[in-house]
């Protein structure tokens, strides 16, 4: 599947880039593209990070949730930083991530960091060192919301 999943995908760039659909072309491209699938058998470049179809339908659910968190995250930040008293509470916490896999930490960290007026400073293992603008950002990353929302990201839900 992983491999039928990246040919699919070069020749579809391929296709994208190219904008001219002459029979040569096309078979070009796929010449190529089999070629590179190819390669990357050859190389046993293929795994579970490297090509993580199993999340396919979570990427469904998870990254509109995220760009609507990263959204609501930039609102009020602009809110602080219009507010002629700056009301910031600069906060140090270390939340726990209860991920499975080095991917699910990393997916986990970056989500925290992609969200505005939070930032992962350090990881440790499970422990994630986040900053936030104010107390009330990292009190919701103690909640758990977003750590619940990357669990189930990484199964595939």
């Amino acid at each position: 599947m992983r491999y039928v999943s990246l040919g699919l995908l070069l020749f579809g760039f391929w296709l994208a880039l190219s904008g001219h659909y002459t029979a040569f072309l096309i078979t070009i491209g796929a010449l190529s593209t089999l070629f590179c699938v190819a390669v990357a058998r050859r190389a046993n470049a293929l795994d579970d990070e490297g090509q993580p179809v199993h999340l396919f339908f979570g990427t469904l659910t998870y990254y509109p949730w995220l760009m609507w968190e990263i959204a609501k995250s930039g609102w009020t930040v602009t809110k602080i930083i219009l507010n002629p008293r700056l009301p910031i509470s600069p906060t140090m916490i270390k939340v726990r991530a209860g991920q499975k896999t080095a991917a699910g930490i990393a997916t986990y960290a970056n989500s925290i960091t992609l969200t505005p007026g939070t930032m992962t400073v350090g990881v440790d293992g499970h422990d994630l060192t986040v900053h936030a603008l104010v107390r009330e950002g990292a009190l919701d990353l103690k909640e758990g919301g977003m750590d619940r929302r990357v669990r189930r990201f990484e199964k595939g839900l």
